[in-house]
């Protein structure tokens, strides 16, 4: 049996079930790069401080860099009965320089060791996702700049609304990834901070250089409070949060693309990268990507509820409890970067239909608030307007034809400030570029959207 490094204490041992049902290191072994790097950080502060010699230094260096070695080359497997990452590479370092290696923890506990490599850890993350959010953005940009003209229908309630351009629609999406980075980059100034040399709870009784250790670590600031630093999660809460939004904007984007490579639809067509067959139904090309990531949305929404969960009763200051708070981070983490890389290249090789978009666009009476909209310039209440154009659509109904297929006699049996002009006006087209307001759908406005969005990227 291996010798715990903490046994001093106890007179037996764990029972072996407990012991191996409790360690972490099965998925915390993940952090080993965050762990050995704040150990060098450490050591050379210790070293620093008069507290290791030159020599400790040096041992525990070159030891760590060949155990971070030994680790990437598949040299080293790990043992549950070493618990977790921390211990894990100690008892490693200790077995291979001796003396030196037990005199690393000094000045620190595995509760700020822990804080500290999540944090590293996230960093890397957040700055990844960000670069993915804006390769995504990349792609809708210039997908939105090739069908400023494309006319489609803009829905609510999934019925046929107001004629838009499908630039327009993507550029609603790039609204969204904009904003999911904001949130991961406002997320990542919290999750930038030092928690190393806090200790267990209370701090330490050595003359540390926690700034030093901040500078060597990457870190904007120390977290000023000891128990404050080694209990706190809302980092990566946040972190989460921001990942379950982000997700949350790619299954609509998800469900919107699945809808249209429908048949009934055939707004878009996946390529066959991104697609699968049936085993009974030859004919099938399934949109199984998109459908894959509006499920895996779900993980994440659950890693976000099992963490908040988890520390919804905690009392300070660190308890094992917070052990949980890994494999919700990892998961989400590589769920969201996952989800995000195959998202960006079914995208970038989707086929759009722009036909079946403009065909669409002269269906469900989508002219009806331009109808109304020409009668209120012509000086009559809008809410008149609105019932003028509503009783003209019902007659439409009973017809089986649109407005535009009206005559303007029939037109102006509903009201005589109906003109010739009426049929210009509420073509799809002029309908989408009559609007002239900040951010609307009208090409020049959309042209616009998309400059401001490449500048700000």
């Amino acid at each position: 049996m291996a010798k715990k490094l903490w046994d001093g204490r106890f007179s037996g041992e764990t029972n072996i079930f407990a012991d191996e049902w409790a360690a972490s290191i099965a998925f915390d072994k993940r952090l080993y790069r965050e762990d050995i790097r704040g150990s060098i950080a450490h050591a050379r502060m210790l070293a620093a401080r008069g507290i290791l010699s030159a020599e400790e230094l040096r041992l525990i260096e070159s030891g760590l860099l060949e155990i971070r070695r030994g680790i990437e080359n598949g040299e080293i497997d790990f043992d549950f009965r070493t618990e977790d990452i921390h211990m894990s590479i100690e008892a490693l370092l200790t077995g291979r320089i001796g003396d030196a290696g037990k005199r690393l923890h000094t000045a620190r506990s595995r509760n700020d060791q822990i804080a500290t490599d999540i944090r590293l850890f996230l960093k890397d993350e957040i700055l990844r996702d960000a670069g993915l959010l804006s390769g995504l953005r990349s792609v809708l940009l210039s997908l939105a700049e090739q069908h400023t003209e494309t006319v489609m229908p803009g829905y609510t309630h999934l019925q046929h609304a107001q004629p838009v351009s499908f630039a327009f629609h993507l550029l609603a999406y790039v609204s969204m990834f904009s904003r999911d980075a904001e949130r991961l980059m406002d997320c990542y100034k919290r999750t930038d901070a030092l928690p190393l040399g806090s200790g267990a709870l209370a701090g330490t009784s050595y003359d540390t250089d926690r700034p030093l250790l901040a500078e060597e670590l990457g870190f904007a600031r120390v977290i000023p409070n000891a128990m404050d630093a080694v209990s706190d999660r809302d980092f990566l809460l946040e972190y989460l949060a921001a990942a379950a939004i982000c997700m949350m904007h790619l299954s609509r984007f998800c469900e919107e693309l699945i809808l249209w490579s429908s048949s009934e639809f055939a707004f878009v067509e996946m390529d066959d990268a991104f697609s699968t067959g049936s085993s009974i139904m030859p004919q099938k090309k399934n949109p199984d990507m998109a459908e894959l990531i509006r499920g895996k949305t779900g993980r994440v929404y659950g890693d976000l509820t099992a963490l908040l969960t988890v520390m919804k009763g905690l009392p300070l200051a660190y308890n094992k409890d917070m052990q949980e708070d890994k494999e919700p981070l990892f998961d989400a983490a590589d769920t969201l970067a996952g989800c995000l890389t195959v998202f960006t290249e079914m995208l970038r090789t989707m086929k759009v239909n722009a036909a079946a978009l403009s065909s669409a666009a002269d269906k469900g009476f989508m002219n009806a608030t331009d109808a109304a909209d020409y009668l209120a310039k012509k000086g009559l209440p809008f809410r008149e307007c609105h019932e003028i154009i509503g009783k003209i659509v019902l007659y439409c109904i009973d017809k089986g034809v649109s407005i535009e297929d009206l005559s303007l006699d029939e037109l102006q049996g509903f009201s005589d400030k109906f003109e010739g002009d009426i049929y210009e006006k509420i073509t799809p087209l002029a309908c989408m570029n009559a609007k002239v307001s900040e951010g609307s759908t009208a090409e020049a406005s959309v042209r616009a959207q998309i400059e401001k969005a490449r500048t700000e990227d």
